[in-house]
């Protein structure tokens, strides 16, 4: 019997390779403003506490303070990454055997990410299609985004299962605190937008650099 019966994975940087797509439409939006626009190294570091925070920490430091102009800003974001999610986004190599293994165990799987709601079920259904997630949550009102591990717990409750019998997956320091606050095992991956030092600072328990090692420790 296998010693954990859920696996939850983050979505951007953990199961989709989204960077370029990402990082072309705050490009686009800066772009349009005449401001500076940034590598896909830098949106490496930008990503991951939401759309919004995405747009404040693109633009010049002078201007983030400026609630009016993010506003404006995430308005003609959520308009370019409508037109771009879909252009340069992939599973990353090895996603879909990993699910199918899970699958065969027996083991349901979800996703929980910061993403807006529409543009998560979005992604998942077209660049992951035919993949049976349990859950699938974006970012939603009335539910506090990650770290908050409300999200998280409310994943492993709809499916009926403890958070103690909880894998959670993920790049990203957000990620490794939301599955310690949860009290879900917190597994960090290497192929992702982050890094080693940044996941074991945050606390994450076993770290994989093939989605296949996942399967391993369930």
């Amino acid at each position: 019997m296998a010693s954990f019966k859920l696996v939850i994975f983050d979505l951007d940087g953990t199961l989709l390779d989204t960077i370029e797509d990402l990082g072309d439409s705050v490009n686009e939006v800066l772009k349009a403003r005449k401001l500076p626009e940034h590598s896909y190294r830098d949106y490496r570091r930008f990503i991951g506490d939401g759309m919004e925070m995405l747009i404040r920490r693109a633009m010049p430091a002078e201007l983030a303070s400026d609630v009016e102009l993010v506003a404006e800003l995430l308005e003609d974001y959520q308009a370019a990454y409508g037109r771009n999610w879909n252009k340069k986004s992939r599973p990353y190599e090895g996603i879909t055997e990993c699910l199918e293994q899970l699958s065969l165990k027996g083991v349901p799987f979800a996703v929980l990410s910061n993403k807006p709601d529409h543009f998560t079920r979005l992604c998942v259904s077209e660049l992951l299609p035919g993949v049976d997630f349990v859950v699938v949550y974006g970012d939603r009102a009335g539910i506090a985004r990650k770290p908050d591990p409300a999200g998280a717990l409310a994943i492993a409750g709809q499916v009926g299962v403890a958070p103690e019998q909880t894998v959670f997956v993920g790049d990203s320091n957000v990620d490794i605190a939301t599955a310690v606050q949860a009290e879900m095992l917190p597994v960090g991956v290497l192929w992702g937008f982050r890094g080693e030092d940044e996941l074991r600072a945050a606390g994450a328990q076993h770290l994989v650099s093939k989605p296949h090692e996942i399967v391993d420790l369930i």
